[in-house]
């Protein structure tokens, strides 16, 4: 398994702890650094972390309901790993439903909004070739969000945002090398959106998550 580098220490804030390990752990894991089938031993970060086990157990259990942790009897926790099935249909959905994200955007597409998403775009493509991979992630993130936000559609993006989490999981290890192609995609996302070709920022959105996930439609 991947070493895993010190977690920040948590127990000194006054924010909810559940909540902020559960944020720490999440990060650590759509970025790739505990990877799939990693082993999540409470008693080992609840030190890492400098909080107690309740908070630890009770955030494993909240990305286990998000479907970034397996918890099963006698094993423990661990960060899930996903079968070949599994992939080929998390990727399927994405796919179809960043399609559909885009091809609202494209239809319902904001001046101001899009400004804020031409901003994000300009400084993921800056930094496409850092090696800083949870940097990329967040950025990644946000370009994608804020197309959702033009898209306007709240149930849509309440779905997106678990499947991104859990197919984080399958991107990350894929996607290191590929920094640069992922920013020409989204700028060939953003360029349609702005034409408002919905039917063409859909497919370039579909073909986005394929190309991501280095798999064929």
């Amino acid at each position: 398994m991947a070493s895993s580098s010190p977690l920040p220490t948590l127990g000194a804030s006054h924010s909810p702890l559940t909540q902020l390990v559960a944020d720490a752990l999440r990060e650590r894991i759509v970025s790739g650094a505990l990877p799939p089938g990693e082993r999540l031993v409470e008693g080992k970060l609840s030190e890492e972390l400098g909080v107690s086990r309740m908070p630890v157990r009770e955030a494993l259990r909240q990305l286990s309901a998000e479907g970034l942790v397996t918890i099963e009897p006698r094993r423990g926790a661990t960060v899930t790993q996903f079968n070949p099935g599994q992939v080929h249909e998390l990727v399927e959905v994405r796919a179809t439903l960043e399609g559909l994200n885009a091809k609202l955007a494209a239809k319902r597409h904001d001046p101001a909004q899009i400004a804020e998403l031409e901003r994000i775009l300009a400084e993921g493509t800056r930094l496409a070739d850092s090696e800083d991979t949870v940097l990329l992630m967040k950025f990644n993130q946000q370009f994608h969000d804020a197309l959702g936000h033009i898209a306007a559609n709240s149930v849509l993006q309440e779905i997106m945002h678990s499947l991104r989490d859990r197919t984080a999981l399958l991107f990350a290890p894929l996607n290191r090398d590929r920094g640069k192609q992922n920013w020409e995609e989204h700028a060939a996302i953003l360029r349609a959106v702005i034409r408002g070709d919905a039917e063409l920022a859909s497919l370039l959105a579909t073909r986005h998550v394929y190309n991501a996930a280095q798999m064929e439609p």
